[in-house]
């Protein structure tokens, strides 16, 4: 255990936020949908010419004589055609990235959101990684292939672009209020429909992530409630970050003088001078919280929630 109890709190909140955000990209990219609708795939439906669709013989009959289905491990222009992001389940079974795959001029990633390929790339894209999966399939050196390991394989170039989603992510922090707040609307049932970028309530209200402020719920072009994430644990720089933080919020009520202002911001910035300069700016800011709080207390997650929501009109 680290001799700091900040610095562990710190990296147990890291560690929250890191999972919360693979997880949230399982769904994001549709990976469970995207493999349930290959396995229901009828692989007979189709002909598979193993030459021209760059299959070895011997990769083929180990998957065969293993009992699994052959579209569940090669690729066919069928599928990627007809199954909305399905390159992507091939591209990660194969265990290459989509930076590798631009690298030899097959860029996968319209396709892995949701664009249908056209015949002739379909065609590419299906030989391509059906040549690498059948290299991999041909070294397994157990007697059988393991239908389980082919969810492992995915699994491992999903975990690899996770972190490169990471470390590219707005900051830890705002993502884990992204995924406390999306959970409790979803388990409040509470949202109708749901993207990357924002949420539709039931109501009508949206809920927006990503802009100027960090989280906001509209309806029409009205900031009923804004949100200011602040992270980072470095007292140097927490003025000035606060300072950025009042003025969006301030902007926000001189807009809208019912609109809810919350700040979330990290414990280990609270100095003296900090909370006294919070407590001066009650009139921008209806509450703030740290974030550890929404973290390990449900009720201050819930009285979160709730001053997010309470403005409905």
């Amino acid at each position: 255990m680290p001799k700091d109890p900040a610095k562990f709190e710190d990296w147990a909140q890291e560690q929250t936020a890191k999972s919360l955000f693979f997880h949230q990209k399982l769904h994001e990219w549709g990976l469970l949908e995207v493999a349930r609708a290959i396995e229901a795939f009828d692989g007979s439906r189709v002909e598979w010419n193993l030459q021209d669709l760059c299959i070895s013989e011997h990769a083929w009959n180990r998957v065969i004589h293993s009992g699994i289905a052959p579209v569940r491990v090669f690729t066919h222009p069928a599928v990627l055609q007809s199954i909305a992001r399905s390159v992507g389940y091939y591209r990660m079974l194969a265990m290459v990235s989509q930076k590798s795959m631009k690298n030899v001029g097959l860029d996968t990633e319209p396709y892995e959101q949701g664009k249908a390929p056209d015949e002739e790339v379909a065609l590419r894209l299906a030989r391509h990684l059906n040549r690498i999966i059948c290299r991999v399939v041909e070294t397994e050196t157990a007697p059988r292939i393991n239908a389980r390991e082919i969810d492992l394989w995915r699994g491992m170039a999903a975990g690899s672009q996770a972190q490169g989603a990471w470390q590219n992510a707005k900051g830890s922090e705002y993502e884990v209020v992204r995924q406390l707040l999306t959970a409790r609307l979803v388990a409040r049932n509470l949202v109708d429909l749901q993207d990357v970028s924002q949420l539709i309530l039931r109501d009508g209200r949206k809920v927006i992530f990503g802009t100027d402020p960090d989280i906001s719920i509209v309806r029409e072009s009205t900031v009923l409630a804004a949100v200011e994430v602040k992270g980072g644990i470095d007292p140097a720089g927490a003025h000035e970050r606060l300072g950025a933080s009042i003025k969006t919020l301030r902007d926000c009520k001189a807009r809208e003088s019912r609109c809810v202002t919350l700040l979330l911001l990290r414990k280990g910035t609270l100095t003296s001078g900090l909370v006294e300069r919070l407590n001066q700016s009650k009139e921008d800011i209806t509450r703030w919280f740290a974030i550890e709080d929404l973290l390990s207390d449900e009720k201050a997650l819930d009285e979160f929630v709730e001053l997010f929501l309470q403005n409905t009109e």
